[in-house]
């Protein structure tokens, strides 16, 4: 490792590490997920619903086994269920693209009502599905702790003018919805195509495909899916903990989650339960962030997810004494302008393993280039006990103050306030000179030049006339 402090000569510095004894410890954390999953039917009664589909209607058939499925779902309490159906108002022609409805809103013990109004409801009209996806989000009442899903049942692709592709992307960016179910009813090869870009498709040429469909979409909407973060150690072992992780949706961009990482009883990642509609970008807030970009959740399994996060510590210090306390110091990726952390002087603070440059506001400023930080040391950057000066004058004036180079040149460090007489300064060990002009002399040949020598811990006194 190198060091080099700014100026063109250096000044004493000690850097050390050590392996703590005790190893990681972290204490178990609570994540259980458990919201209620909100289902929103969207069902197609447009005129072409009425058509032969084997051996009965299209309308009919599709009715009959979704009734089947409400059926399953009564009686589960993380689970409401709520009602919309459009075409089914308004013959065609004349063409009525508002011609849709909450039919039975969200409420617990409603599966008898949706059955009920599914009984009664003719197909006759038009197909206005971006509008049906458009009004939906006021079919879900607020709730802080729901997941809102849309399954939309249709044979027929947009009849009016709207873009169902644009206004569902729209939905699932603003977190009002998460990525939409959509079966397609009978042979029509465009359907994929058309439909993919609204949610996840799925192909129902017959009425079993179309059962089998509607299995698949409801199991993944709940089946619990338990998931892992590990954050790997230089040894490729999952031991980096108590850092915040945040989840966010590749899709949309939001915010999912926020949670400290954690190791159980047994030194193992918590398990966490996780929305698994959802593809994740997972960040953990170490310093600097380190990232997963994608996570797809397999339905039903535990995911595991690795995330690269050796650290260690660092910490900035003097031998002795309390001088520099109140310091901040900023940190930077070696080579790199950015500042991404300021750390208090004395304080121990963890980043990812590698070197870092750090930038020190003591006076003359110290530059610390190639700082490196191995997994599980802490490395101590010790700083030289300085001297404290003090410049007495019998008025103000205006003054600036150097350090000396052993090759003859003068670097600068300060400016003398201008309007107090008698100021003090820690500086580091060194060589100085300081130039000062009394305010009340009017020459430039009234400078006075001093120069001087600090040592640790020492403490003396510039005079001026």
């Amino acid at each position: 490792m190198t060091s080099q402090f700014s100026g063109k000569f250096l000044l004493p510095l000690i850097i050390s590490m050590w392996i703590p004894a005790s190893g990681l410890h972290a204490q178990q954390a609570t994540t259980g997920y458990q919201p209620k999953t909100r289902l929103l039917f969207i069902m197609d009664a447009s005129n072409s619903m009425a058509g032969q589909w084997e051996g009965g209607r299209k309308f009919d058939i599709a009715r009959n086994i979704l009734m089947d499925m409400v059926d399953s779902l009564e009686g589960n309490p993380n689970v409401e269920m709520a009602l919309r159906i459009y075409g089914h108002q308004s013959p065609v022609p004349p063409q009525d693209c508002n011609d849709t409805k909450l039919e039975v809103p969200f409420s617990p013990n409603n599966a008898a009502r949706i059955r009920q109004k599914l009984k009664v409801i003719n197909p006759k009209g038009t197909t206005p599905i971006a509008h049906s996806l458009e009004v939906s989000p006021g079919d879900f009442p607020p709730c802080s702790n729901c997941r809102n899903i849309i399954l939309l049942i249709t044979d027929g692709i947009e009849a009016c003018d709207g873009d169902p592709c644009e206004v569902s992307r729209q939905l699932q960016k603003e977190g009002i919805i998460l990525r939409p179910f959509v079966i397609g009813i009978g042979n029509d090869p465009g359907f994929r195509e058309t439909f993919h870009c609204i949610g996840e498709y799925y192909d129902a040429p017959g009425r079993e495909q179309f059962r089998e469909a509607l299995r698949v979409v409801i199991t993944q909407a709940l089946n619990e899916t338990s998931a892992q973060v590990n954050l790997l150690d230089a040894d490729r072992r999952p031991t980096e903990t108590d850092v915040n992780m945040v989840f966010y949706d590749t899709f949309s961009g939001a915010i999912r989650y926020n949670m400290i990482h954690t190791l159980n009883g047994r030194g193992n990642p918590d398990t966490l339960s996780l929305d698994h509609l959802s593809t994740y970008r997972v960040v953990a807030q170490t310093i600097p962030p380190v990232s997963a970009d994608r996570w797809d959740l397999v339905t039903g399994r535990h995911n595991t997810i690795g995330i690269d996060a050796p650290q260690g510590h660092l910490v900035v210090k003097t031998g002795r004494g309390e001088s520099y306390d109140n310091e901040k110091i900023l940190v930077k990726k070696a080579g790199e302008p950015a500042t991404i952390n300021v750390q208090k002087m004395g304080q121990t603070s963890r980043y990812i393993a590698g070197k870092y440059d750090l930038e020190i506001p003591i006076y003359p400023l110290m530059i610390v280039k190639d700082v490196e930080i191995r997994q599980s040391y802490t490395t101590t950057v010790e700083i030289p006990v300085p001297g404290l000066v003090t410049f007495k004058s019998p008025q103000p004036g205006a003054g600036a103050l150097y350090q000396l180079t052993p090759g003859g040149d003068q670097l600068w460090v300060l400016n003398l306030g201008e309007q107090t007489a008698t100021q003090a300064y820690y500086l580091q060990p060194g060589s100085y000179r300081v130039v000062f002009r009394r305010s009340d002399r009017k020459s430039a040949s009234d400078s006075q030049i001093r120069e001087f020598k600090v040592n640790s811990g020492s403490s003396e006194t510039i005079e001026f006339r």
